[in-house]
């Protein structure tokens, strides 16, 4: 399956169900919402997939892209897919793993924008955004958007975050978050 992203670029994208790629829909929607702040952010993409998210903020000028991908054959696509989008002075990296295991590994950076996607019957959401606020990966003005399905889903509370807005776009939600007051 081909992939477009901003700019009418073409990436790849594996086949078969080992990942599920953030729809053009979506992306859209997202990149709508966070318009005006992705040039020069720093972005961070959780369960990264193809690397589709990263490659549009890529794109759009951030100057740090990070991935987190647990499969090793989505982060040869992601790592060949970020290399076509990016330009010389954008910082990016892709890092295999677990993110619950490379999230502390991560303190002491902050990002602008996180991008959260994992497997929907997961139950990575809660301690994933626990470890967020806990080792203060979230910049004070930033937001984290976490890819969801729209029936039965609980947004995972943590005191130090607050939900900032919510939209539904068919078969996929996008909860935000951003530090709380």
């Amino acid at each position: 399956m081909a992939l477009r992203i901003y700019g009418n670029r073409q990436l790849k994208s594996l086949h078969g169900k080992e990942t599920r790629p953030t729809s053009a829909r979506v992306r859209e929607a997202i990149f709508n919402i966070w318009q005006g702040t992705i040039e020069g952010c720093r972005w961070l993409d959780l369960c990264a997939g193809t690397g589709s998210i990263g490659a549009e903020a890529l794109c759009r000028g951030a100057s740090l892209a990070i991935a987190i991908e647990k499969s090793s054959r989505a982060c040869a696509i992601i790592e060949q897919n970020w290399q076509r989008v990016a330009s010389p002075e954008q910082e990016w990296k892709v890092l295999r793993g677990d993110i619950l295991q490379w999230l502390p590994k991560l303190s002491g950076q902050q990002f602008d924008r996180i991008y959260f996607d994992p497997p929907y019957a997961s139950g990575v959401y809660q301690p994933a955004l626990e470890a967020i606020a806990h080792h203060q990966l979230l910049d004070p003005i930033g937001e984290i958007a976490v890819e969801h399905s729209p029936q039965g889903w609980n947004p995972p509370v943590h005191p130090s975050l607050e939900i900032c807005r919510q939209k539904v776009y068919g078969n996929t939600a996008v909860t935000f978050y951003r530090i709380g007051e």
